[in-house]
């Protein structure tokens, strides 16, 4: 089977449609969301709307998730996350809250073959910046493939009998075979907010047949999402910083 994996759209439906319009040359058997629909772009029911949408889909909740549906504080947040929290809570309709506040919590098992957690398999909303947590989070980790998301960063961490070691993925696009007797930990990357310098859509492709998984970048329509932030009254530095990828 070919499964579509991508997290932390935010809220950015020019980059969801890019990833949409792009799958729709391939064949998609399962589709797997690791949450963070909503949060900093300024189209949180669109993009809901279209997730909730596709079939089959398995769907777990991020920190963005939770805090706009009022299932967690943003006491943790910074002032512009903040603000992007209050203003969805303002503009999400009821039907895409309730969907919301019924997405579960990770870690969730897809079709008996492998994990799914927001942060960590430990605790959905920990951060997995390198080998250190990698290590950690290997602890709790139950199946030997497990994609998480968060962080905004396309990586791959393995743990070969006792090493731990972390790739990140540079490019436009990358491919690894997964080997036996190794347990990974995978980010696709942010589909509406990449992190890693590099503005465009990140997602990524498992085959479970071949063991392969592939990550892609595309561009998209940046400046309309940044349009769309400003005039939507969001704060400035949320346009800005998706034409950076931070």
């Amino acid at each position: 089977m070919r499964y579509l994996i991508f997290s932390d759209i935010h809220g950015n439906l020019e980059a969801l449609n890019a990833l949409l319009k792009h799958i729709q040359k391939r064949k998609i058997d399962h589709f797997v969301c690791l949450g963070d629909l909503v949060g900093y772009g300024a189209s949180p029911n669109e993009t809901i709307q279209k997730v909730r949408n596709l079939r089959p889909l398995s769907i777990i909740r991020g920190n963005h998730d939770k805090a706009v549906t009022g299932q967690d504080s943003i006491e943790t947040f910074n002032p512009v996350a903040a603000a992007a929290i209050h203003w969805t809570k303002k503009k999400i309709l009821k039907k895409n809250a309730e969907f919301l506040g019924h997405v579960k919590k990770g870690p969730q098992v897809v079709n008996d073959l492998f994990a799914i957690c927001h942060g960590s398999p430990f605790d959905e909303d920990y951060y997995i910046f390198g080998e250190f947590d990698a290590a950690e989070a290997f602890d709790y980790q139950k199946l030997p493939l497990c994609f998480f998301g968060h962080t905004h960063f396309p990586c791959v961490y393995t743990k070969r009998d006792s090493v731990v070691e972390g790739t990140f993925m540079e490019g436009s696009s990358n491919e690894i075979k997964l080997e036996k007797g190794v347990t990974y930990l995978i980010n696709p990357g942010s589909v509406g907010q990449p992190r890693d310098r590099n503005p465009r859509v990140a997602f990524a492709l498992y085959d479970s047949d071949q063991h392969v998984v592939k990550f892609h970048r595309l561009e998209y329509d940046l400046i309309d999402a940044q349009h769309k932030i400003i005039k939507a009254g969001l704060p400035p530095a949320l346009a800005e910083r998706l034409s950076l990828g931070i």
